[in-house]
């Protein structure tokens, strides 16, 4: 006696895809395959600060980091 049912449970399944190296899985049964489209709200720009201003703060402002 084995303790398996006798149906298997759905599974994903390997899909070859044609032109390309890489192969890729059957979404797992219940999710959803799309993607999340990104965070939902904006924010703001940041506000200047009070204060003197130095001769380069109008371009540190408008910098933007590279892994925004």
């Amino acid at each position: 006696m084995t303790d398996e049912p006798d149906t298997p449970e759905p599974r994903q399944r390997v899909v070859r895809v044609s032109g390309s190296r890489r192969a890729r899985l059957t979404p797992v049964p219940g999710s959803d395959p799309e993607p999340e489209s990104g965070p939902a709200e904006v924010s703001p720009p940041p506000t200047r600060p009070k204060g003197a201003r130095g001769p380069n703060d109008d371009q540190l402002m408008r910098d933007v980091p590279p892994h925004y």
